[in-house]
Parts: structure tokens; C-alpha cells; sequence
């Protein structure tokens, strides 16, 4: 299976979940909480069950792992070598806010590795999408434009998350040098290192496999990586695991020493 061969298809589902998403951002919405206490509403699923039908559809065997759907138990899973993970709406509390920074995630996972990602911000009527083989793009206004991570500059910009503050993150990166900082929703700041617009995402605590697949792809077809900062290698995803990252960070700049500059 060429991942390339699936992107039209998982691009469209993805932007017709953003369809469906600003349908409901259009009018009055409730906000219910789920069993873990996070935000969640009607955007949330009418999303997720329109992604879910179509890569079962499009793909029927291939399992989907979405963050509103139903997770089978880990021994289920630990056969799977191809499953796609899925953020129906990645960053609520952006979305509940109306602030924009908000996207849908898609991605296909072969033996641990994300092969294909797409990220939405339909607010922003932009999306990214990648591909296994530097596929890798940026498609705005209907133009598409190929993504390209940077070197790491004099004054790197370093993307904290705005909804889940990390405020251990400005103070261990220091040894990074001056740095510049700011604050983005969601997985657009994966997209904004993939696009060269910055320069790393560090997260010094554990997250969602769903919530990094497909901006680690992005990035990773566009020169950068996603490292592990226990032992510096790429994230990858096990099916049969607890379904949550490492502490990481996500670079442009995939040529430096991170295991030497970051390591305690």
C-alpha cells in the first residue's frame, strides 16, 4: 500500500469534517465533559463519525482509532500493523473560544511509523498534508505550496501550547540560547515548524498518540523530526501501548545534536 494513493481521498474527508465543524461553530453549542473532565461537543462527534465512515469505507481493513471513539482493548490492537489515528477536532477549548486555532487530525500508522498525515484548520481555510517520500504540502486559497523546515536560526522561535501551558518548557529549553516564544492552539504548531515559520514544539509531558501523529508526519516529510526526550529517537505509536507519547520535542532543524544539547 502506497500511502501517497490515499492522500486525495483522506484530504477530502478531512475537509468535509471542517465543514461540518464550522456548521455547528455557526450556531449555539453545548459543552459537555467527558469522563476524564475535557471539553467535548456536538463538532467533536459530528466530525468524528464522519471520519470514522468514511476511512472505514475507504480502507475496511484497516481499524481507526479516533478520540471519540470506542479504543479496543490493548490486546486487540497488538496485531494491528496498519491503523489510522484520528482527532476529529483537535484543541476544543480553541474551538469553544472561537479563537480559530483549532484543527482536524488524520493519520495512517504502518508498524509504529505515521506514513500519512493531514491537518486541517477550517477556520483558516488551510490544510497540510504528507506523505511517506517528502510528500509534503501546504494547500490555501487553492493554490498548494511544498513545505520545507528551516535550519535552526540565530533566534529560533520556540511554540508553546496555549490551552495547556508547559511552564517548565521556556526555563529547561534555555540552554538553547535567546530564543523568541509564543503561544499556538492545537496542532497548527506542527504546521508552523513543517512551513519554516518556527522552529520547535517542546512538550515536557505525555499526550494523546492522536494529538502528534499527523503533525509529526508533516514535519518529518518536511525535513524535520519528532524525538523522543528519553532517548532522542523518533515518536512512534505501538498499537498495543497505553496510546500516549513520551515527553518530545518536534524540530525543523533534524541535523543537530538534540541529544547533546537536551539531555540532563
Amino acid at each position: 500500500m502506497n500511502p501517497a494513493d490515499l492522500l486525495d481521498a483522506v484530504v477530502a474527508l478531512a475537509r468535509a469534517a471542517g465543514d461540518a465543524i464550522l456548521a455547528i461553530d455557526r450556531e449555539d453549542f453545548t459543552v459537555m465533559q467527558k469522563p476524564d473532565d475535557s471539553p467535548v461537543t456536538a463538532a467533536d462527534l459530528a466530525a468524528h463519525h464522519l471520519i470514522l465512515a468514511g476511512l472505514t469505507a475507504l480502507t475496511p481493513a484497516i481499524p481507526v482509532l479516533s478520540e471519540e471513539g470506542v479504543i479496543p482493548a490493548s490486546s486487540d490492537r497488538a496485531a494491528w500493523r496498519h491503523y489510522w489515528l484520528v482527532d476529529p477536532l483537535d484543541g476544543t477549548a480553541e474551538f469553544i473560544a472561537r479563537n480559530g486555532e483549532f484543527t482536524v487530525n488524520i493519520a495512517l500508522i504502518e508498524d509504529g511509523k505515521p506514513v500519512l498525515g493531514v491537518v486541517l484548520a477550517p477556520a483558516l481555510a488551510t490544510l497540510y498534508a504528507a506523505a511517506l517520500g517528502g510528500i509534503a504540502w501546504r494547500e490555501q486559497g487553492g493554490m498548494r505550496t511544498p513545505l520545507a523546515t528551516r535550519r535552526w536560526p540565530q533566534r529560533p522561535t520556540l511554540l508553546l501550547s496555549r490551552a495547556h501551558p508547559d511552564p517548565e518548557a521556556a526555563a529547561r529549553l534555555s540552554r538553547l540560547g535567546d530564543c523568541e516564544t509564543a503561544q499556538v492552539g492545537s496542532s497548527l504548531k506542527y504546521c508552523r515548524i513543517a512551513e519554516g515559520l518556527a522552529d520547535a514544539y517542546p512538550k515536557f509531558a505525555s499526550i494523546w498518540y492522536w494529538d502528534t501523529a499527523a503533525g509529526q508526519c508533516l514535519i518529518e516529510q518536511a525535513g524535520g523530526a519528532a524525538l523522543s526526550l528519553t532517548n532522542f529517537a523518533p515518536l512512534r505509536y505501538a498499537p498495543d501501548s497505553s496510546l500516549r507519547t513520551p515527553s518530545f520535542i518536534a524540530v525543523g532543524d533534524a541535523e543537530r545534536d538534540w541529544r547533546a544539547l537536551l539531555q540532563p
